[in-house]
């Protein structure tokens, strides 16, 4: 199989994997109070790297300020985000994560774990590692393609 090949089915099994994890989880249909997913990856991303401006944001995700603007404005609405002055100095706002963004958050993340725990209960414990290993591994090659870095612990990482 070559990579052209290689990418098509990859393609098509990512497609499937958003599809169940946008319509259902492993438990069951959607709750309606969960966060959408773009509040999910911003708050996991200010969560993973500490306060960010607008223009930090852009940087990180390639999306034109308006969205990020929009996005940043329901999280704010929501009391999930709060601005805060940008300890350096700058004048820029920057969002921090507030203690219900990420009460809301853990949640959202335990819920998702655990479904995925029941969807991979059988798997042997190398596999585990192996898929784990590569997924880390797809991501940050992606990351590094993109110039666009996911902050990750020391203890996700390789």
């Amino acid at each position: 199989m070559d990579a052209q090949q290689a990418g098509q089915r990859i393609e098509r099994e990512l497609l499937i994997l958003i599809r169940h994890i946008n319509m259902t989880s492993p438990r069951g249909p959607r709750r309606q109070s969960m966060l959408d997913r773009s509040a999910y990856v911003l708050l996991s991303r200010i969560e993973a790297q500490g306060p960010m401006s607008i223009p930090e944001l852009v940087d990180a995700f390639g999306l034109v300020p308006s969205t990020l603007n929009r996005q940043t404005a329901a999280l704010l609405k929501n009391g999930l985000v709060e601005r805060t002055i940008d300890p350096n100095g700058s004048t820029t706002h920057k969002f921090r994560i507030t203690d219900e963004g990420l009460s809301r958050l853990t949640a959202e993340r335990d819920t998702a774990a655990a479904g995925l725990a029941e969807v991979l209960k059988d798997w042997a414990p190398e596999r585990l590692e192996r898929f784990i290993d590569d997924l880390e591994q797809f991501n940050t090659d992606i990351e590094r393609l993109t110039e666009r870095p996911w902050p990750r612990t020391a203890r996700t990482t390789r």
